[in-house]
C-alpha cells in the first residue's frame, strides 16, 4: 500500500506579521516547530515525525508567537534543533513521497533551507527526493465550508471528532486535523488530486 506524508510548520510571528507578509524588519519566517504524518493511501497514519528548531535571527519567542502554538521558550531552549539539522531529517522523513500542505508550507520550509545554506550549513537531502503539493485549493473546493479557518480547524468545520490530543497551531495536531479532513471528503465521494499518493 504507497504512502503519502502530510506536513504543518509553525514560524516565528509577531501581531500583524500575517497581514504585513512579514515585511518588518528583522521579522522573518524562523521554523519552531515541524509536524508531519506518513499515511496510506486509506489515511490510516502510519508514522509521526515532530522537531522543535531553535531561531537564530529571532531566539527569543514572541509572547503572540507563544500564546498563539502554546510553545514555551525554555522548551525550544532545551529541545530545540539546530535548522539545518531538523530540515535535513524532515526532507529525509520526506524522501520519495508526495508532500501535502493546507498552505504554501513548502515555501517557507524553502526559505528556511535556504537560510541555512546561505550560512554555510550542511541540509542533509533535498526538495528533489519529494513531491510537495499544496492542496487546500482543491480542499476548499470539495469542501467550501473549510475555505476560511486555518488547518487546525478543519475538523470542527466538518463537524468531525477530535482527531488528537492538543489543539491548534500545534503542528502535529494540526496534522491530524488535515488528515481527518481528507479521509472525511475522500470518504464523501472525492478524489484526492492527482500526484497526491
Amino acid at each position: 500500500m504507497s504512502t503519502f506524508v502530510v506536513f504543518d510548520l509553525e514560524f516565528t510571528s509577531w501581531p500583524g506579521a500575517l497581514e504585513r507578509d512579514w515585511s518588518a524588519p528583522g521579522q522573518l519566517r524562523e521554523i519552531v516547530q515541524i509536524g508531519a504524518l506518513r499515511v496510506r493511501d486509506d489515511f490510516t497514519v502510519v508514522e509521526e515525525y515532530e522537531a522543535l528548531v531553535r531561531p537564530l535571527v529571532n531566539p527569543r519567542l514572541s509572547p503572540y508567537f507563544t500564546e498563539l502554538t502554546g510553545i514555551e521558550q525554555k522548551t525550544v531552549d532545551r529541545d530545540g534543533l539546530p535548522p539545518a539539522e531538523a530540515l535535513g531529517d524532515f526532507l529525509g522523513f520526506c524522501q520519495g513521497q508526495s508532500v501535502l500542505s493546507y498552505g504554501n508550507d513548502m515555501v517557507v520550509l524553502g526559505e528556511n533551507v535556504g537560510w541555512a545554506r546561505a550560512r554555510g550549513e550542511e541540509v542533509k537531502h533535498g526538495f528533489l527526493d519529494a513531491k510537495f503539493l499544496n492542496i487546500r485549493p482543491w480542499l476548499n473546493t470539495v469542501a467550501p465550508v473549510t475555505a476560511p479557518v486555518n488547518v487546525g480547524r478543519l475538523w470542527q468545520v466538518l463537524s468531525l471528532p477530535k482527531p488528537a490530543a492538543g489543539s491548534e497551531h500545534s503542528a502535529l495536531f494540526d496534522c491530524h486535523s488535515f488528515v481527518a479532513a481528507l479521509r472525511h471528503v475522500c470518504d464523501s465521494g472525492a478524489t484526492l488530486p492527482e500526484g497526491c499518493v
